[in-house]
């Protein structure tokens, strides 16, 4: 079979089996992406944060990190058909949908990298930092490398694609322990949370379990909170055109899971698509009084900001002289809504200021 049929076969597959999670008025309004713009400055692991957001590349050696970073920046990281390529780690910047997203291309992590084997202790710490990890991986490896993966992150105290656990745990001075549960968990029980408190030296707690599948593990992440990041992650697999239709079609229905082949050119864009998704980053235009909206460029903010948030991206002293904002848009129960700082705005809303 030449290349070209190669091609072909694969894109078919990838059109029937490829999940496609975006809702139907995110796909409507996501613009063709425009990826490019120049590489961030620095090297090494000590790299400035920049941009509305930022994604690591995480994997092992030679999956393909590098060169998904040269195709969706303009950024050149060494490339080559052999381990250890990249040694430090490589920024870029992504430009989509009006927005700089940092890209880092870490260096590949190997098996005991929280023991601090192969820099891992750098790489992951520069993980930690991230919006979203992107996860690449090698289609031809099956589930081995993913699951090294997570346990390296597991261990140094990452959770991918998980909430902070719904429990309430309050350290006190003095009183002993108050132990609640709203529903009767199915994994705890009062005298577990009492003896883990013991064993973390907490004497006097008040702690309240709002979710019954709450586990030990889970009582742990609430104690050891300020070591534990909650970081979305993307799983990516690389080179599918080394795998059969059969696996391809069941990787590509995985939840969090893109596919695509860098060296045949193929879900390069369904990558950067599903980034920009997984970051949940909000475009926010701005109205000046008695002029028409301006769309050329978008204010760019997290999901579950507020006015409050608009303004600081704006200018910082502008909600000293805050007055009220009119919002047009998703947010807004009618066109315009009044609203003060705390309005919640949403995805390509429209807002006008006013100040004092």
């Amino acid at each position: 079979m030449g290349i070209s049929e190669k091609i072909k076969e694969i894109e078919d597959e990838m059109k029937r089996t490829q999940k496609n999670k975006a809702t139907a008025r995110l796909r409507a309004q996501l613009l063709e992406p425009g990826p490019g713009s120049g590489g961030g400055g620095g090297s090494g692991f000590d790299v400035s944060k920049s941009g509305d957001a930022r994604v690591s590349l995480v994997g092992f050696p030679s999956v393909g990190k590098s060169t998904l970073l040269t195709k969706i920046t303009k950024t050149r990281s060494e490339v080559a058909a052999y381990a250890f390529t990249t040694l430090t780690a490589i920024p870029g910047v992504l430009e989509y949908e009006g927005a700089e997203i940092q890209i880092l291309d870490l260096p590949g992590i190997i098996e005991g990298a929280a023991e601090g084997k192969g820099r891992g202790r750098q790489v992951i710490s520069a993980a930690k930092t991230s919006d979203l990890i992107v996860m690449v991986l090698d289609a031809t490896k099956k589930l081995e490398q993913r699951t090294l993966l997570e346990k390296e992150l597991e261990a140094v105290g990452i959770r991918l694609n998980r909430e902070p656990p719904n429990i309430y745990l309050k350290p006190k001075k003095s009183g002993g322990m108050k132990i609640n549960f709203m529903n009767p968990p199915k994994y705890l029980d009062e005298k577990m949370i009492y003896n883990i408190l013991r064993d973390y030296k907490m004497l006097n707690a008040e702690v309240l379990v709002r979710d019954e599948n709450a586990t030990v593990d889970d009582f742990i992440d609430v104690i050891m909170a300020p070591n534990r990041k909650y970081i979305r992650c993307l799983y990516v697999y690389n080179k599918i055109d080394c795998i059969s239709k059969t696996y391809l079609n069941q990787l590509a229905r995985e939840p969090h899971t893109v596919v695509m082949s860098c060296e045949l050119d193929l879900g390069i864009k369904d990558v950067v698509d599903r980034v920009w998704e997984d970051l949940r980053l909000l475009r926010i235009y701005t109205k000046k009084k008695g002029s028409a909206p301006d769309f050329s460029e978008a204010l760019i903010v997290r999901d579950g900001s507020t006015i409050e948030d608009v303004c600081d991206q704006i200018h910082r002293t502008i909600k000293e002289r805050f007055r009220y904002a009119l919002v047009w848009g998703a947010s807004a129960k009618h066109s315009p809504q009044r609203t003060g700082l705390n309005h919640l705005v949403a995805e390509g809303d429209v807002v006008s200021i006013f100040t004092k």
